[in-house]
């Protein structure tokens, strides 16, 4: 019988309302690698003016969620859910919401820093629990450990039928936003941090844009040093460099070729980030709206 296990999430957020407060943005133009560019994605609109608001829909958050193993880690059986008091599920993908306000956006750890197993958000299945991520009935693990916390922002969606005129036309993975958190601390699976992003890698993996969000979780000591791409380079120096190297490369031990990126193999800044969550997050409340075609996603 698959055991099953109740862990507490141990989460830095406090806040248990929906934060539908719009997002602030302080320029027109982004920096990428020391260059100002503008943007032109195209279901964005770049005015300060914008009305546009984080979407949260049926979001139900509670920072009291438990956590739900059942089965045995490192097996095909084995899922990481999320349950409410009542003891419900809900999706960590659709049910926790994005925006905190203050600039803090909620993210999910589903690999933690040092460690191999490559986890992910089901999106095929009902209330998208966490598992290992599989190819060909086999377990998959990276060739070497990640050396930050990884996880996914929820609420968020990158559209494959969206093609990114920024980044050389790519079209989304048809996954959340990946987020790389570069704190001290290593995290738990299925933890929900509070996080404040500081920089974007556009990483295309075989012709598909797969966003890669820098952030770091609002508990950690050094997180009042960092507000910006600049701020990682001077606090964290040599990270963004080793995260980019990290994920161009990790594929090739397997003979597949290096990943790519896009913006000019730069990180970009805080700013572009926000846009990239913003819009993922629109691609998100029309998919669960069905005003884009599902396909074998979950939509609860």
């Amino acid at each position: 019988m698959a055991a099953t296990r109740a862990i507490a999430i141990a989460s830095n957020s406090t806040c248990s309302l929906i934060a539908k407060k719009p997002l602030t943005l302080n320029q027109k133009h982004f920096v990428v690698g020391g260059h100002h560019h503008a943007l032109c994605f195209k279901t964005l609109k770049l005015s300060h003016s914008t009305s546009k608001r984080f979407y949260t829909c049926r979001a139900i958050y509670n920072p009291d969620l438990i956590v739900k193993e059942e089965g045995q880690p490192e097996t095909l059986d084995y899922r990481v859910f999320f349950v409410d008091k009542s003891g419900k599920k809900v999706s960590p993908w659709h049910d926790i919401p994005l925006q905190l306000g203050d600039g803090a956006f909620n993210f999910i750890v589903e690999i933690p820093k040092e460690s191999s197993a490559k986890m992910e958000v089901a999106t095929d299945e009902a209330f998208t629990p966490i598992k290992q991520d599989t190819k060909k009935g086999k377990l998959r693990y990276y060739p070497y450990n990640i050396n930050w916390n990884y996880g996914l922002l929820p609420q968020t969606w990158e559209d494959p039928s969206f093609a990114n005129s920024e980044v050389e036309g790519a079209f989304g993975d048809n996954d959340p936003v990946d987020v790389v958190e570069i704190g001290d601390s290593r995290r738990k699976i299925g933890e929900v941090l509070r996080v404040k992003p500081l920089a974007a890698l556009a990483m295309i993996d075989e012709g598909e844009l797969d966003w890669k969000i820098v952030a770091i979780s609002l508990d950690d000591p050094r997180a009042s040093l960092v507000n910006d791409v600049n701020d990682v380079e001077k606090h964290f120096p040599g990270t963004l460099t080793a995260i980019r190297d990290w994920f161009r490369d990790y594929k090739i031990p397997d003979g597949k070729p290096a990943n790519r990126f896009g913006l000019g193999n730069q990180a970009a800044n805080k700013d572009y980030a926000l846009k990239v969550i913003k819009e993922t997050n629109e691609s998100w409340s029309k998919l669960v709206k069905r005003s884009i075609p599902a396909g074998e996603l979950s939509l609860v």
